[in-house]
């Protein structure tokens, strides 16, 4: 939409230059005769203002009309209306200014490994579910990121991180100890208890970003957005927690939490042994296990 003062400037040039009358140019450009004869009287005060808000809005470039005002009212002693400046502030289409992006500097973090040996780093991740009765459970699951075998999963109402600790050696009894663990920043992950047992057993905790799942992808389960599925897809098959989910935990209404753990046993011993793994061309992780 054009303003008042540009039709006003519009009309007068066809009356210079094309010669046309008065009044056919205020009807044609839609302006009054005394629009089109008014002469501002505060010109130069205007010339004045305009000069003091690009100077301001190019030396500060983050403040807005509020602070500019507010500096000549206050800082300089000016007495101009805020109406009248905000008008000029608007003519400059200073009010469409880009503020400049924060840029918060960010660790870019690293590619997820492929371990090239067994125990160099396992995964660990919880899940959740409900018994029939509609109490709630967790399970807490391991796996060696090598093979992708999973190494355990235990089953209670509740697993702090004692018990963590607890189903981790009893891992490392029969498996063997890791170099590293990789988890996401949970409050049992990040408590000093396990920290304090890592570091006795001289295993390196290796957390994954705040809302970075795909940084823990061999079992964490995520869902990139606007992804869609395929029955090759490496994306979704990487994870452990995805099978699972879709295999046991949604197959079965469990009784108890002896019943979801002796399910969860039968499905791993299944898992490790029997089911192929697409991310490790197509074999069952234990396979891949004595072949190394």
């Amino acid at each position: 939409m054009v303003k008042p003062s540009h039709r006003r400037e519009m009309a007068q040039r066809a009356n210079n230059e094309f010669g046309l009358a008065i009044r056919v140019s205020c009807c044609a450009f839609g302006i009054s005769e005394t629009c089109y004869r008014y002469q501002a009287k505060l010109s130069t005060e205007n010339d004045e203002i305009a000069d003091w808000l690009l100077r301001l809005t190019t030396t500060h470039k983050r403040w807005g009309f509020g602070l500019c005002f507010l500096y000549l009212r206050n800082i300089k002693g000016y007495g101009w209306n805020h109406k009248r400046v905000y008008r000029i502030y608007r003519e400059l289409e200073l009010n469409l200014r880009i503020k400049p992006k924060r840029r918060i500097k960010r660790d870019k973090p690293e590619a997820l490994s492929v371990p090239v040996a067994v125990n160099q780093v396992w995964s660990m991740d919880f899940m959740s579910d409900t018994l029939n009765d509609g109490r709630s459970i967790r399970t807490f699951n391991v796996i060696d990121d090598f093979n992708r075998e999973g190494l355990a999963i235990d089953v209670d109402l509740s697993l702090p991180s004692a018990r963590v600790i607890r189903s981790l050696e009893q891992i490392i009894e029969w498996r063997g100890k890791p170099s590293a663990i990789r988890c996401d920043n949970g409050p049992e992950y990040i408590s000093q208890t396990l920290k304090d047992w890592t570091i006795k057993q001289k295993i390196t905790l290796l957390y994954i970003q705040p809302g970075k799942p795909t940084q823990n992808a061999y079992i964490e389960r995520f869902i990139p957005k606007g992804h869609k599925f395929h029955s090759n897809d490496k994306t979704v098959w990487f994870s452990f927690n995805r099978p699972a989910r879709h295999e046991w935990l949604d197959l079965h209404l469990f009784e108890s939490i002896e019943q979801a753990q002796i399910l969860a046993t039968k499905w791993l011993w299944s898992y490790n042994n029997e089911r192929p793994h697409t991310a490790i061309g197509g074999i069952p992780p234990r396979q891949l296990l004595n072949a190394a």
